[in-house]
């Protein structure tokens, strides 16, 4: 069992949440440089072997409704490995890109296909534009940086983290990324959520017993 980093927080004082901001805000800002820095080959080489690592290690997600983002910013491309999983044929699989319904809730669920009429929403990130919203079973979530007790840095809106605390039940929570967003610490605060695991390039890493 992995002790709680964020149980180191009691007792903190104003400034501590000031000074813990700031080593987020450069970590993300690091993590994503280093990210967009790779060369394209090196990122498709990357971003193939992650896609490899779910389909061994994660088989039970070819009969799930699969959350996943389209990958903006060099994050790893997973349409590779939701084809695998739908040509796999099993009736209860959906793959699901999420929308944004307004700041400072929770992320809604559209199913996907390829070819699927897609508009940009206020980030710019492609979502489908029309149909029925759809609880995931899994996610497959994209991030800046994680750290060794399984906590993950997004891109500071907390969509994911909101989603994850509300939903009932909570998906199975994977992230992915490649290893140079591996750090010693996020820094966490109360609102992190832990990811069950994290998939790289190198393969997997479980927290919490997975």
């Amino acid at each position: 069992m992995h002790p709680d980093p964020t149980a180191e927080r009691c007792g903190e004082r104003p400034d501590d949440d000031v000074r813990r901001a700031a080593l987020r805000r450069a970590l993300r800002r690091e993590a994503i440089a280093r990210r967009m820095a790779l060369a394209p080959d090196d990122y498709a080489r990357r971003s193939a072997a992650v896609c490899r690592h779910l389909l061994a290690d994660f088989p039970q997600l070819a009969a799930l409704r699969v959350g996943f983002c389209w990958p903006v910013h060099n994050e790893p491309d997973m349409r590779p490995a939701l084809a695998a999983w739908r040509a796999a044929g099993h009736p209860a699989f959906a793959a699901l890109l999420p929308v944004v319904v307004d700041a400072g809730i929770a992320l809604a669920f559209r199913a996907w296909r390829p070819g699927a009429a897609l508009a940009a929403d206020r980030y710019g990130i492609p979502a489908p534009a029309a149909g029925e919203f759809v609880q995931p079973q899994a996610l497959l979530i994209p991030l800046a940086a994680f750290d060794a007790a399984g906590f993950r840095l997004g891109y500071g809106g907390g969509y994911f983290d909101r989603t994850l605390a509300e939903a009932r039940p909570r998906p199975l929570a994977i992230g992915v990324g490649f290893e140079l967003s591996r750090v010693d610490s996020i820094h966490p605060e109360p609102h992190d959520e832990r990811l069950d695991a994290v998939v790289t390039e190198a393969g997997v890493v479980a927290f919490g017993g997975l």
